[in-house]
């Protein structure tokens, strides 16, 4: 299997992807490519109708999309497990994901994911109040989960809203104690602490995604 993603310190998508691999240890090939570049848009080109990422190739499978990417990974290689296994929380799992997926835009646009820097800005009214959904998914989810993920044990959920862990402690955003709690779990876990010690080592600058200013 080849996972290309794009740059570490910037691209949320493909930390989403990537994480299920690193959560299971499955064996792929991961190929980087920086954001905006000739090569990036030419290798993909080869590969994938969207020219974006992440994209997973597997053998004579293509997948584009984060949240197709996790959920094939998923159905093929994990027999299911990286959904909860009672249906109710299934469902309750899949909403959330989705609400990620297609939500939060203000929040999205405002504070871009960037691991190295530590920033501060002035949020929208739109983005405050992606921020106070979120707060309320998390501390909901954690006063049901007190020591575990969103669900109890890890999930496409927690894949799914990762990033935010990483865009809060950048920007600085305070959220309710039970919110703060999971995202200290995000950020504390091996995964992600895998994926920033390669984050740390890339030295390109996407000025797009340098919000703010530096702290």
């Amino acid at each position: 299997m080849q996972l290309y993603i794009g740059n570490q310190n910037y691209s949320s998508w493909s930390l989403r992807a990537w994480l299920i691999f690193e959560q299971h240890k499955l064996a792929v090939d991961v190929i980087k490519l920086k954001l905006f570049t000739a090569e990036f848009y030419t290798t993909l080109a080869r590969v994938t109708p969207t020219a974006k990422v992440p994209l997973l190739v597997d053998d004579e499978v293509t997948v584009w999309d984060s949240l197709a990417i996790l959920e094939y990974i998923n159905e093929r290689y994990l027999a299911g497990k990286a959904w909860p296994g009672a249906f109710e929380q299934r469902a309750k799992a899949r909403a959330l994901s989705a609400e990620m997926h297609s939500g939060f835009f203000s929040l999205r646009n405002e504070l871009p994911m960037n691991c190295r820097a530590r920033r501060t800005l002035q949020l929208t009214e739109g983005a405050l109040n992606d921020l106070a959904r979120v707060d309320a998914i998390w501390s909901e989810q954690m006063a049901l989960n007190p020591d575990g993920w969103l669900f109890g044990e890890w999930s496409i959920a927690d894949a799914m809203y990762a990033p935010l862990a990483l865009r809060i402690e950048t920007y600085g955003i305070q959220l309710s104690e039970q919110a703060m709690r999971y995202q200290q779990k995000q950020l504390n876990s091996q995964a992600m602490q895998s994926w920033l010690a390669q984050a740390s080592l890339e030295n390109d600058i996407v000025e797009e995604d340098e919000a703010g200013e530096p702290v």
